[in-house]
């Protein structure tokens, strides 16, 4: 094999490895969240087909976590966004909970071909590094093959489909809402909705939720914190407005006492009352739409 040969096969290893960062999920917690509270809920897999799959996408394949009953078919799917810190055992946990209510579950590892923030300590570098570089475009297409995959396992049925995501991933339930006519009804808990100074507009990521509000093809519920330091009551108000405007179905619950990422259980932020109410509507919700 001569030397041109040699440097292409390199190059495009090179590529391989770059395009998919990551090729499995992490076990256990970011080290970013760590150490975790004693008020952590674990969920087991009692009845319950759980674990990691790897999902086809155009370019490859991206790992995630899958949790559904062990025995039937035609489960309601939910796709599970996860936070910033990835999917990790919070968000597989969730997949859990889901899947013991009934649903297929499925939480890809959306950060996948940019990077892995289970490792970094510092918000700062999760982002910098890894979460600002990923396209909302290419969020939009593995949500949509996470969809294919539940529909080709036989075991799902997407006609009853929901989506719900968590912090980054709140922004990302209202934007897919815009995005896949087929979804039932979102969730999106405390997800930014206005561009800031922080989190612009930008060729990655183009639009915020209040530039979707007009075109949102399924409801959200949208469910927020009184006191998050991060998304002002001003931006909630903003994101209201504008779903009025637009006569949206979606509507938006604030709990006044509750911080930013009040349903993480594993983190001081978690209220356990503000938690198991939001989480009590979003089932009324997904059920109300279809999506359950």
């Amino acid at each position: 094999m001569n030397e041109d040969v040699l440097s292409l096969v390199g190059t495009k290893a090179e590529v391989s490895r770059r395009d998919f960062v990551m090729t499995s999920l992490i076990a256990g917690f970011a080290l970013a969240v760590q150490p975790v509270t004693a008020q952590t809920i674990t969920t087991d897999t009692t009845g319950l087909v759980a674990g990691e799959i790897k999902i086809p996408v155009s370019d490859g394949e991206i790992p995630a976590y899958r949790a559904m009953p062990a025995t039937g078919k035609s489960f309601p799917v939910v796709l599970v966004v996860q936070e910033i810190f990835g999917v990790h055992e919070h968000i597989k946990d969730l997949c859990r909970r889901f899947a013991k209510l009934g649903h297929m579950a499925i939480a890809p590892e959306l950060y996948a071909r940019q990077g892995d923030v289970s490792k970094m300590t510092d918000f700062s570098e999760i982002v910098s590094k890894v979460v600002s570089k990923v396209p909302d475009a290419q969020v939009m297409t593995d949500l949509d093959a996470a969809v294919a995959y539940a529909k080709k396992s036989g075991k799902g049925n997407k006609s009853k489909l929901a989506i719900t995501g968590y912090c980054w991933g709140g922004r990302i339930v209202w934007l897919y809402a815009a995005h896949n006519p087929k979804l039932k009804a979102g969730a999106a808990w405390y997800g930014r909705l206005v561009p800031t100074a922080t989190s612009p507009r930008n060729s990655l990521q183009p639009q915020h939720p209040i530039d979707v509000a007009p075109t949102l093809r399924a409801p959200v519920l949208g469910l927020y914190a009184g006191q998050d330091r991060g998304i002002p009551l001003s931006s909630v108000e903003e994101m209201r407005a504008a779903l009025v405007k637009a006569k949206s179905k979606s509507e938006i619950i604030v709990y006044p006492d509750a911080q930013h990422g009040f349903y993480a259980d594993y983190r001081p932020s978690y209220n356990r009352e503000a938690a198991a109410d939001a989480f009590g509507k979003m089932r009324e919700w997904f059920r109300r739409h279809g999506a359950a």
